[in-house]
């Protein structure tokens, strides 16, 4: 189809527009009636003649009927995200010798289109990837959906329904959502409007698609196995793409790479496009569908964010909360700000040092992030210089007066701690008790927090032991509020299915400071699963520092621990209540493999593996896993969203292994 007919279609759509928006919506005839009678004709005769109607055409109208819910929609094929980076050596990497696309990454809502018979059959989000919801009564409202194409097989198309960043600044005072709260950013903006139930609120949004992705059609062996070129085709049928440079290049540097990138923001921000990163994919359809996926993403492209977008806002207060361990977490509490569809208004300040070092204050300027794409972060202080103290003087728990403590870190700074020192402070205690009943623990299901603080403040618990000893309690627990008999005896049930256990869950459990499952299974090891022999060693003299990523704290926290006769003691009594299952020894690979001996760790969000499966894994191959990065761990198995260790393994020239090249090497 003559591309030049496609563009003299959506000419004369936005000129008849503009013409209908003058005399409908502010009394002004722009043209005579004749005039815009012969306009919409040639629009009909063009519409015709090309197959195509866009769903913003003055030939048709919005009138689809409102519904009473959004049905729910299955995806046959499912629509899973792409891995994403912020390394453009990651890109460089994925590419290899491949010919791939370069695409914006659009801001906004994924949604699907159907088409069959030339006829635009349903509209759906992604929802989930496997099930989205049917947006189809809201198309009509769209500026540049076409309706009808001049491709009568079946075509499946995905895309992002987006609004313009000037349309949004235009158009924000206007629109709330539900609520009646202003929409804060355009993808809420737009979500917002493509998922309402009645058609009239999306109308006059300005609501925009444009499609990335062919799932089905175009497949005629007249069309050659390249995304470009079909992306091109779906242009001829209407369609406005996603702005894209193809790459056919063996010679890629980062440096080309960055410039590349920077050209399509610079177009982007031309046309107004919202973007949060860039899409690198590979060209081939076939190869694209050999790559295979995961449960998150497929393995065809991958996606550039770019850095963490700041946002201002204003320090209301600290607010100091006591761990179990006695320090005194700070958490920033700020004026509420929206990052990534999420309103924010609380972040973590790690320690007094961090404080002081951004010479915070209730009533300062801030600059918030999410680090990764995940946790809220204060990343800078506006107003600096009128940092005053802030220490609390007492423990807002339990009244005790607080203390600084003072500890070197690893990279031999010194760091600065609020604390309490009343181990009877009732958070202390409190989270003591949840981190033993907890899944990593001693996995005591049915025990909320809530009950915990409830029967905490009854006193029918002084120490954990007295969870084995609830049933004496029964009638007095029943009667509470919110509790009943089958909630009492599901509770109790839990609390007997916890006696069976394990060295590493009881370990776990008894919170020596730094000791969680990583260390503990390591313990399991080298005492052969004997809690008695672990004793031994730590009431004497045993150098714990001699196990792989056992420093000094480490050794130190042990022996501190079973210093205490009140440890001891619990320690002691506790076993009296438990079954410990018969350690099976660890099964490692027969044969020596590429990690034996070797020191391993893992780190970000891994697509096959749990924390634990992952270091159980590590295990099997008579390797170690380490929890932190040093010059002695051998390699870094890196998933998404990987932080601080994915940095400090290059620093260091760690082999850096994806998840699937660690797959690959133990196959």
């Amino acid at each position: 189809m003559n591309q030049n007919k496609t563009q003299e279609l959506k000419e004369l759509v936005a000129t008849l527009n503009e013409w209908r928006d003058a005399y409908y919506n502010h009394n002004d005839s722009v043209v005579s009636d004749t005039a815009y009678d012969q306009k919409f004709d040639e629009l009909k005769a063009l519409e015709k003649e090309t197959g195509i109607i866009f769903a913003n055409s003055p030939t048709q109208t919005v009138g689809y009927p409102p519904v009473s819910k959004l049905a729910k929609v299955i995806h046959p094929i499912p629509l899973l995200s792409l891995d994403k980076t912020k390394l453009v050596e990651d890109v460089k990497r994925f590419i290899g010798n491949h010919d791939v696309l370069f695409m914006l990454k659009l801001d906004g809502l994924t949604t699907k289109l159907v088409y069959e018979n030339g006829v635009l059959l349903q509209a759906t989000t992604r929802g989930d990837g496997e099930v989205g919801e049917d947006i189809t009564h809201n198309i009509p409202a769209f500026l540049n959906v076409p309706l009808t194409i001049p491709y009568q097989k079946r075509l499946v198309i995905t895309g992002e329904s987006f609004i313009r960043t000037d349309d949004f600044e235009m158009l924000k005072q206007k629109a709330k959502d539900d609520t009646g709260k202003e929409y804060r950013n355009g993808r809420n903006f737009a979500s917002g409007s493509v998922r309402s139930l009645d058609s009239k609120k999306c109308k006059g949004r300005k609501i925009r698609f444009i499609p990335f992705n062919i799932l089905d059609g175009l497949d005629e062996a007249a069309f050659p196995d390249s995304r470009c070129c079909k992306l091109d085709l779906l242009e001829t049928l209407g369609f406005q793409i996603c702005p894209y440079i193809s790459i056919h290049d063996p010679d890629l540097t980062e440096e080309k790479i960055q410039t590349l990138f920077e050209q399509l923001k610079i177009s982007a921000a031309s046309q107004q496009l919202p973007i949060d990163g860039i899409v690198t994919i590979y060209d081939s359809f076939s190869y694209s569908k050999s790559c295979g996926r995961t449960g998150h993403h497929y393995k065809n492209g991958i996606a550039f964010k770019f850095e963490d977008e700041l946002y201002e806002t204003v320090l209301r207060h600290i607010e100091w909360t006591p761990s179990r361990f006695g320090e005194l977490a700070p958490v920033a509490i700020f004026d509420t700000i929206e990052m990534d569809g999420c309103e924010v208004s609380r972040a973590t300040l790690h320690n007094l040092a961090f404080i002081k070092n951004l010479e915070l204050y209730p009533g300062c300027r801030i600059m918030v992030s999410k680090r990764n794409m995940i946790i809220p972060q204060v990343e800078d202080n506006l107003d600096r210089g009128h940092y005053t103290d802030i220490v609390p003087p007492t423990c807002p728990c339990c009244g005790s007066n607080t203390r600084i403590q003072i500890e070197k870190a690893r990279n031999g700074k010194l760091v600065e701690r609020v604390h309490c020192p009343n181990p009877l402070c009732g958070n202390r205690i409190a989270a003591k008790f949840t981190h033993f009943a907890c899944q990593k623990a001693m996995n005591i299901e049915n025990l909320s927090t809530a009950t915990l603080e409830k029967l905490l403040y009854l006193g029918y618990l002084q120490s954990v032991q007295d969870l084995y000893h609830l049933g004496d309690y029964r009638d007095e627990i029943v009667a509470l509020k919110g509790f009943g008999v089958r909630s009492f005896q599901r509770l109790l049930d839990s609390i007997e299915n916890s006696r069976n256990t394990t060295f590493v869950r009881f370990l776990v459990a008894m919170d020596i400071p730094m000791i969680g499952r990583t260390k503990s299974r390591i313990l399991d090891t080298v005492f052969h699963g004997s809690l008695a022999q672990f004793e031994l060693a730590a009431l004497g003299d045993y150098d714990f520092t001699e196990l792989d990523d056992f420093g000094n704290t480490l050794n130190q926290n042990i022996h501190l621990w079973f210093a205490d006769a009140d440890n001891v003691a619990l320690w002691n009594s506790l076993q009296e209540e438990l079954h410990f299952e018969e350690r099976k020894e660890e099964i490692t690979m027969t044969k020596e493999n590429t990690f034996t001996g070797c020191t391993i760790v893992a780190t970000g969000k891994l697509n096959h593996f749990t924390r634990d499966e992952i270091n159980n894994k590590i295990l099997e191959l008579g390797a170690k896993p380490g929890s932190s990065v040093t010059q002695k761990t051998s390699y870094l198995i890196c998933g998404e969203k990987a932080g601080s260790k994915l940095t400090k393994a290059q620093s260091l020239g760690v082999p850096v292994l994806t998840e699937d090249e660690f797959l690959e090497m133990i196959a």
